[in-house]
C-alpha cells in the first residue's frame, strides 16, 4: 500500500476546498509537488470525509466538496419575498373594497379597461378577496368582496374604516387619472402590468341593462356603495 504524504494530503484538501469550481486531477497534479500520488490522495480524502457533514464527490472529471445528501433538507432556508402590487391590482382591490359585492364586468367598467385574468387570481391567492356569490342576472356572474385578511393587512377594524379618496391616492391605491376614460384618453394611456386587453370588456350599455334588471342579489345582503369618483 502506498504511503500517503500528510503534507500532500493537506494541500490537496485545501486546493479543492478553496476552489469555487470542481477541481480536475490534472489541476491537482500541476499544483501539488512532484511525485504526489493524486489518485491515492483523492481516495484518502474521500474516505476521510465519507461520514462527515461534507463529502468529497466526483463531478464529471473533477472533484468538489458537497453537503452530505442526508443533511441537505435540514439546510434549506425559506424566505418570504414581498412583491409590490401592480397598479391594476391596486385599482382592482380598491374597487372591490368600495363597491363590493362587485362583478368582473363592473370592475372593468369602472377602470375603463379590460381586466387580466391574473389580477383577480393574484388578489384571491393573497387572501384579500373572495367570491361572494352570483348575481341573479344573465350569465350569473360571480361577485367579489374583501376578506378579514384584507382588513388585517391594512389595519382596518371594519369596512367602515376605509380611507377616503384622497387618502387612497396618497397611499398609491388609486391612480390619479379618472377611473373611466374616453377612447382618446385610452389611446394615450398604458397599463404597467398584465392588463393587455386580453379579453373584450363588456359594454356600458350591457352593464347598465344587467344592473337595471337586478342590481344586487338579495342573498348577498350588502348594498352597493356609491361609485368612487375623482
Amino acid at each position: 500500500m502506498t504511503e500517503i504524504d500528510g503534507q500532500h494530503l493537506r494541500l490537496a484538501e485545501a486546493l479543492i476546498f478553496a476552489s469555487a469550481d470542481p477541481v480536475t486531477e490534472a489541476v491537482l497534479k500541476d499544483r501539488l509537488p512532484d511525485g504526489a500520488d493524486v489518485p491515492a490522495l483523492l481516495k484518502e480524502l474521500r474516505e476521510t470525509y465519507k461520514a462527515r457533514g461534507v463529502n468529497l464527490c466526483k463531478v464529471g472529471k473533477a472533484w468538489a466538496f458537497r453537503t452530505a445528501p442526508d443533511l441537505g433538507p435540514m439546510l434549506n432556508i425559506e424566505r418570504t419575498v414581498s412583491r409590490k402590487l401592480s397598479r391594476a391590482a391596486m385599482e382592482t382591490l380598491a374597487i372591490v373594497a368600495y363597491h363590493q359585492p362587485v362583478t368582473r364586468a363592473e370592475i372593468e367598467e369602472i377602470r375603463g379597461v379590460s381586466l387580466s385574468k391574473g389580477t383577480l387570481d393574484m388578489l384571491f391567492e393573497a387572501g384579500w378577496i373572495r367570491p361572494r356569490g352570483r348575481r341573479r342576472t344573465p350569465g350569473r356572474p360571480v361577485t367579489w368582496g374583501t376578506t378579514e385578511a384584507f382588513l388585517d393587512q391594512f389595519a382596518l377594524e371594519s369596512l367602515d374604516d376605509l380611507p377616503g379618496l384622497d387618502e387612497l391616492k396618497a397611499a398609491g391605491l388609486l391612480d390619479k387619472r379618472p377611473a373611466i376614460q374616453t377612447l382618446g384618453d385610452r389611446a394615450h394611456s398604458s397599463d404597467e402590468d398584465e392588463d393587455a386587453l386580453e379579453e373584450p370588456a363588456i359594454s356600458a350599455e350591457d352593464t347598465e341593462e344587467l344592473l337595471a334588471e337586478d342590481p344586487l342579489d338579495p342573498d348577498d345582503g350588502v348594498e352597493l356603495a356609491p361609485a368612487v369618483a375623482d
